[in-house]
């Protein structure tokens, strides 16, 4: 029998020496899932996923099939057909429910109302007071359901969630996370639709809104999606299902007393968990129970001292506090017997254990022993550890796994009000929560520079840390780290606005303009990892005026010379283009409160001459790149490096230097693994390298490189953000290859994540489209082919005409003659490439960029010698240049000569510049005008999915 996807992980992942804590860590997974499923309790990952954790695990060509195969193999089992009823299906796994220590005791007629519910809608809420009971009704109906949810079950506990941190909390749960143009929402849903999912939202009570409304996004934008709630009131959505939770049963089957009932099996249970002798007579117990109103939580609490104390003593203790509530059985007691049943087993612990309950209810997401410890006002860690001990043994602290313990809200809440009892106590706490949040957020940020995992711990702290901040005093210079820590640590999560928002509260809590430069410029730079870059450019204005009040010359200058460069070489980011001007009376205002001998803000002004040469946006000088690139290397620095390669390339592109601007562009490639990835001043050179170095390779036509440089976008979790973009980038390379099936697997994913996106402004991704028309319309696809052509039209926000006079006016000539003179429509051909102007332009004039000019001239050219035309000798002879900069170009002019001249040694070196960026259907076509290899033409093409040409 072959080995599951889970044994093979396992197998592989301990001979490269990795922890499942290691390997989540590179593959953007939580360790529990590893686990999960190296213990066969969850499906394989997607096949995506499976080839990020092959690369991970560095396997060889044979066990990355394996393990590939492995997973296919899981995953169509997943998805078979799961059991029809509920109660059929053995209880599955739950991503995010811990672990349930005790056992469940009754509420049959409840789990039948919420399956009949769950039935009839896709959203159930579970209603009740604190204490009744909901979330373990919730949790062992997802366990119960589980099997249903191919994609996944999901349990998120909101308890330490706090207003507009709902979408983090799923997130990371998930395992999603938000993209440069890609907003953490529209991932979630994206990763949401692609399969059932079952979604549990415990404890909403505080959340109430924002749960409503991100469920009933949830429910509009994924179809196969189920969400179950758990809170004291109703979502009131629309379609929702409410199933009110009562207390546990009093009665002893039909018509019976307390004893015997559900309630009365609860205390019992617990009971003689901590004492198994415990002995009570059925009335006894089934008084007790009575007197707390069923509510399960006081029955846990009551049985905690049951050892100690017997029922008897515990209906004593109880006496004294519950007479004060007798004579009133409202729809309220049920809270008041909770409160009296907390009271009383508070004034129960001795002063030590008091004071330790106290202070952890500080912790809103739960607690380690060292986090326990610096909040234990000065006591050992061997008194805080038997304190922890000694709570969790009486119910009042829970262990949640590994050496972490938490308190059910209800009861956190309670401590957290004995807390605020006392004044002093409560700042000194709270400051003490603050030290340690600060503590933890700076490990965590140094585990994340050296490379070391930190996510998971990251994901369990968070709600902490967040917290933390929201009660720092304005002023106190700990909030400041605080914030500084967690915009880091959220960027490098890839939580991008929330990482933007803690650096604006750095800068609103800097102790001086210093400071708060540095916070601004941060902002700046998350900005521009997510495509913001008018957020960018204003932002960076802002922190020149601080720079200013800080006496910092260099620095405002810098910031002022960041941010012309950034309206002119990233305008498209901007929704109105800064005027030319402006940006020169900026950048000359720089220029003149610039130090002399700073290398960093001579840097930046180089860099922004460069860009700001020409009004045209976007286009270099050449020659001042070339000086800005020397200043870079003076810096050392390599995302100023990057940026600096970039203008040099824009520059040598903008000359029709293609050659030269690919070669270049692989000292900028190499960059790449100097850019931190947690870094968010890397973020946009990261992206932009990606897409430039994929993008110029295709223009240079060097098809190898740009489709592996397009992979490797593909699986960067900075570069992969917007995934319509990452799908965009290998296309082209595919098509011109003539790998025709992979290239239309990209496009539909390229269609469906951009309008899933909102169709956002795209028009970079017009040569993709094109490339997919080319597709179709050499398989003879014509209904795949005008498809697509409404597609760019709608990609354009226009007409066909709209791409005259455009970058994109080159490959739409290209495409038209390919396509034309495949099927032997020469006349079509011809006219396809009229409007080239050999005539009276050079072949690399404006528009240019990525035009694929080249592509076109060279096609022109190919196609007036296949119609005969006199044209035919002067298209040839203005397209060579066009050959001299790209090896497609110059393949397909060999070709046009050699059917010029029927000159077997140009075949012979088109076929070999085919051969040399392994373009196979244009080599196919080239063997069809050799008669004795024209079979050998024909078996490829039909290889390929394509038939014949026309003669």
């Amino acid at each position: 029998m072959a080995d599951s996807f889970g044994d093979l992980l396992r197998r592989f992942r301990v001979a490269a020496s990795l922890t499942q804590e290691a390997l989540a860590e590179q593959c953007r997974l939580s360790p529990a899932t590893i686990a999960a499923i190296e213990q066969g309790r969850r499906k394989a990952p997607r096949l995506s996923t499976v080839r990020l954790i092959a690369d991970a695990l560095v396997l060889s060509p044979v066990d990355r099939e394996l393990l590939a195969t492995a997973a296919s193999s899981a995953l169509t089992t997943s998805a078979r057909a799961v059991p029809a009823k509920a109660q059929d299906a053995a209880p599955g796994y739950v991503a995010g429910l811990q672990a349930a220590w005790t056992s469940f005791i009754g509420r049959e007629q409840e789990q039948s109302t919420i399956l009949a519910a769950l039935a009839a809608s896709r959203v159930v809420s579970l209603v009740g007071p604190g204490g009744v009971g909901k979330t373990r009704l919730a949790a062992r109906t997802a366990q119960t359901i589980a099997p249903r949810y191919p994609l996944g079950a999901f349990f998120v506990d909101l308890v330490p969630v706090r207003q507009g941190f709902l979408s983090q909390a799923v997130a990371s749960l998930l395992g999603v996370t938000e993209r440069p143009g890609l907003s953490l929402d529209a991932a979630l849903y994206a990763y949401l639709a692609q399969g059932r999912s079952l979604l549990v939202f415990d404890n909403c009570e505080h959340l109430i809104d924002v749960v409503a409304g991100f469920t009933e996004k949830l429910l509009a934008d994924c179809a196969d999606v189920t969400v179950l709630v758990t809170s004291r009131e109703r979502l009131a959505i629309l379609g929702e299902r409410t199933v009110t939770v009562p207390p546990l049963s009093l009665v002893a089957g039909r018509g019976g007393d307390a004893a015997g009932s559900e309630a009365a099996a609860l205390f019992l249970d617990r009971a003689r968990a901590s004492d198994p002798q415990f002995t009570a007579t059925a009335a006894d117990v089934g008084e007790l129970c009575a007197r707390l109103d069923g509510v399960p939580l006081a029955i846990e609490l009551a049985a905690a001292r049951s050892a100690s104390l017997g029922v008897a003593g515990l209906l004593a203790g109880l006496d004294d506090h519950l007479r004060l509530l007798a004579g009133n059985r409202s729809a309220h007691s049920r809270h008041r017997s909770l409160r009296a049943v907390l009271d009383w087993s508070y004034d129960l612990l001795d002063d030590d254990e008091r004071m330790m309950f106290r202070r952890v209810g500080v912790f809103v997401g739960g607690f380690d022993l060292d986090a326990g410890v610096a909040v234990a006002a000065g006591l050992g860690r061997g008194m805080v550890a038997d304190l922890v001990g000694r709570l969790a043994d009486k119910s009042l602290l829970s262990y949640a796994g590994g050496s972490r313990w938490q308190m059910l809200e209800t009861i956190r809440a309670y401590a957290l009000d004995r807390l605020s009892a006392g004044t002093a106590e409560e700042t000194s706490a709270f400051d003490a929560h603050l030290r340690w949040a600060v503590s933890a957020a700076q490990a965590l940020e140094r585990q994340a520079e050296a490379a070391q995992p930190w996510r998971a711990e990251f994901d369990t702290t968070a709600a902490d840390l967040r917290a933390a901040l929201a009660r720092a005093p304005a002023a106190q210079r700990l909030g400041h780290q605080l914030a500084c820590s967690l915009g880091h640590l959220a960027y490098a999560r890839r939580f991008m606005v929330e990482s933007r928002q803690h650096y604006w509260a750095a800068a609103a809590r800097a102790a001086g303009p210093d400071q708060a430069v540095c916070d601004l410029r941060a902002v700046a730079d998350v900005a521009m990892a997510e495509g913001l870059g008018d957020i960018a450019f204003e932002v960076l204005l802002d922190a020149a005026e601080w720079a200013e009040t800080a006496g910092d010359l260099a620095a405002q200058a810098a910031c002022l010379a960041h941010a012309v460069t950034i309206a002119d070489r990233f305008a498209a980011q901007f929704d109105h283009e800064v005027a030319h001007d402006r940006l020169c009376q900026l950048l000359d205002d720089a220029r003149r409160i610039a130090p002399a001998g700073d290398e960093v803000s001579a840097a930046w002004l180089s860099a922004a001459a460069a860009w700001l040469a020409v009004p045209e946006k976007t286009v270099p000088n050449l020659a001042l790149a070339d000086t800005a690139l020397a200043a870079a290397r003076l810096t050392g620095d390599p995302a100023l490096l990057s940026g600096a390669l970039d203008a040099v390339v824009g520059g040598l592109d903008a000359g029709g230097r293609l050659r030269d601007a690919h070669q270049v562009n692989k000292e900028r490639a190499q960059l790449l693994a100097r850019l931190p990835r947690h870094d968010p001043r890397a973020g946009a050179e990261i992206i932009d390298s990606f897409h430039m170095v994929t993008e110029i390779a295709v223009t240079a036509g060097d098809l190898p490189s740009a489709l592996a440089t397009a992979r490797l976008a593909q699986s960067d979790d900075i570069a992969s953000g917007q995934p319509y973009m990452a799908a965009s980038k290998p296309i082209l390379p595919l098509v011109l290859q003539g790998r025709f099936d992979e290239a239309l697997t990209q496009a539909a994913t390229m269609w469906a994540t951009w309008c899933q996106a909102g169709r956002p402004s795209a028009r970079w991704m017009g040569p993709a489209f094109y490339g997919i028309i080319l597709a179709h319309g050499l398989r003879g696809d014509d209904k795949g082919r005008c498809d697509w052509l409404a597609r760019v039209a709608v990609l354009l926000g226009g007409d066909g005409d709209s791409v005259s006079g455009t970058n994109l006016a080159a490959v739409a000539a290209f495409t038209q003659a390919r396509i034309a003179l495949y099927e032997g429509r020469l006349d079509a051909a011809v006219a396809a490439t009229a409007d080239l102007p050999c005539e009276t332009q050079s072949w690399y004039e404006t528009p240019h960029w990525y035009s694929l000019r080249a592509y076109a001239w060279a096609m022109a050219a190919e196609v007036a010698v296949a119609a005969h035309g006199h044209a035919a000798v002067g298209r040839l002879a203005a397209a060579a240049p066009a050959g001299d900069e790209n090896e497609w170009a110059a393949a397909c002019l060999a070709r046009a000569h050699g059917r010029l001249d029927a000159d077997r040694g140009a075949f012979e070196r088109s076929l070999a510049g085919w051969e040399r960026i392994d373009a196979r259907f244009e080599r196919a076509c080239t063997l069809l005008l050799m008669p004795d290899r024209a079979d050998e033409g024909l078996a490829e093409l039909r290889a390929l999915g394509c038939r014949p040409p026309a003669s």
